[in-house]
């Protein structure tokens, strides 16, 4: 369960500070429905740019923005690709949503609202006194920093020194602090060691992704009821949704999953790895370039007893996809010997490597439950190509340049060519063996209770239930903040 008591001295500061930038928090509700959000808001939101550090983007935190940079306004279905078997190789419909949409371009600004959010309505947070600090592989850090910016707070973002440039330089330019911690992607711990560093100074106060309840919370009300909606608009008659796919980064996106399954019981779920760090798959370890994911630990928000299936990508397969993607001459094959639609070419810019990734499970996973035209398998999108020209220009590097063979080569052996290969169904046993490996990480290092881990496995109802349950009580706190600043009744 998600702490919601109130610290009234905090609370106060806080409606202080939101009175002097004119802030109005959403709620989670409106996140899902933005149609909900008063107009007022929406008319000033017009004159607003989709990455602006302007605290009424807190109302872009949604799947259902306009594909626009600037200006746009709400829509009923996300934006999704629907991409073809032309594309993957296989019969069925593959559908993800799209991050790119979102301010900073990544859904990550929506789990780390669902984290910051809690604290910030109850006080526990108090902007005069403490530094968000953020612990990422990449992604999430950006989404904190961004949030606490617009919320009046200095956030702090870690994530590991071997990510991409672009996202070091945009943290900057915003004013976060900014901690690089040794090694990549899947240095996770590294990342968890510096926390513990800066939990001396009571000035920081830790929104860890990978552990805060609010990420799962906000996922499992936004994200999943989002991907329900999408498949509701594009299912045609005889269609089920089979599948759905989620590389683990924090594991926040598996909630998602956990809704869909409610509301369609045959969904098979699967979470997605680095095939060079085989954690979940085989116990193992490494390092690896799919940017967005992290590896060497189980998430304590991965609802492991709800997960079907596991399936590892090569870091190899998402790279010279990214390229494919993103070069002139990939586009061009894809063009003129696929025969895509040149709006999709534009489109599939909006895949990130994570993004590909999830592609890559949704493909693997249809051969290996041998989908049919009448199978729909969905999945997100994290990020686009935006945060990747640096790695798409160190392939150029790497390789030469790039040409029509190269570009067919790609797609027949790192998309075409996928078999199933390194995944697994998962047992009961198989999944209770995945969960027993939090206590590692989460009970002898992060300090959590065995009582606590326990409960995650054998009392759902209590856990992970009653935390998607959380988002109507707090709800009610963000309304109540909001009516007390009394900043919406002045817009």
């Amino acid at each position: 369960m998600i702490d919601l008591s109130i610290n009234k001295q905090g609370l106060e500061h806080n409606i202080q500070k939101a009175r002097e930038n004119h802030i109005v928090i959403p709620t989670i509700a409106q996140m899902e429905h933005p149609e909900t959000i008063p107009g007022k808001i929406q008319d000033k939101l017009k004159n607003v740019g989709l990455w602006d550090v302007n605290p009424l983007n807190l109302f872009r935190i949604t799947w259902k923005n306009e594909a626009k940079e600037s200006g746009g306004l709400f829509q009923a279905v996300p934006n999704y690709i629907e991409l073809p078997p032309a594309l993957t190789g296989v019969p069925c419909r593959i559908i993800a949503m799209v991050g790119k949409w979102f301010p900073t371009g990544c859904h990550k600004v929506g789990a780390s609202f669902g984290c910051l959010a809690p604290r910030l309505v109850t006080g526990q947070f108090d902007v005069n006194i403490h530094k968000a600090v953020w612990p990422s592989t990449g992604n999430y850090c950006r989404g904190g920093a961004f949030n606490s910016a617009l919320l009046g707070a200095q956030g702090v973002a870690i994530l590991p020194a071997e990510m991409s440039k672009e996202r070091f330089d945009w943290l900057h330019e915003i004013g976060a602090e900014v901690i690089a911690t040794p090694g990549c992607e899947s240095n996770v711990k590294e990342i968890f060691d510096k926390t513990w560093e800066l939990r001396a100074d009571p000035q920081y106060m830790i929104f860890n992704q990978f552990e805060e309840m609010g990420n799962p919370l906000w996922h499992y009300n936004v994200t999943g009821n989002a991907l329900a909606d999408v498949f509701e608009a594009i299912k045609r008659p005889g269609d089920r949704f089979a599948c759905a796919a989620f590389t683990s980064g924090s594991a926040g996106t598996m909630s998602a999953g956990d809704l869909l399954k409610e509301k369609y019981p045959h969904l098979k779920l699967a979470v997605g790895e680095a095939l060079q760090c085989p954690t979940i798959l085989n116990n193992g370890f490494g390092g690896h370039r799919i940017e967005g994911i992290g590896d060497k630990h189980i998430p304590w928000i991965h609802n492991v007893k709800n997960t079907d299936m596991v399936i590892d990508i090569d870091d190899e397969d998402s790279q010279r996809l990214l390229r494919l993607f993103n070069t002139p001459e990939g586009q061009a094959y894809l063009k003129e010997q696929l025969g895509l639609d040149p709006e999709l070419i534009e489109k599939l810019t909006w895949l990130g490597i994570s993004g590909i990734a999830n592609v890559l499970c949704c493909i693997k996973m249809a051969k290996y439950y041998e989908l049919t035209e009448h199978d729909v398998v969905g999945t997100v999108l994290t990020d686009s190509a935006v945060m990747y020209q640096s790695r798409i220009d160190e392939l150029n590097e790497q390789y030469g340049a790039y040409n029509a063979h190269e570009a067919a080569l790609d797609h027949n052996l790192h998309m075409l060519g996928l078999k199933t290969d390194s995944m697994m169904e998962l047992t009961y046993v198989d999944r209770k063996r995945v969960h027993n490996l939090k206590y590692y990480t989460w009970v002898e290092q992060q300090a959590r209770d065995v009582q606590e881990l326990n409960a995650l496995w054998y009392d759902t109802e209590h856990t992970w239930d009653a935390v998607h349950a959380q988002a109507k009580d707090l709800d009610e706190l963000i309304d109540a903040f909001n009516e007390a600043s009394g900043v919406l009744k002045e817009l």
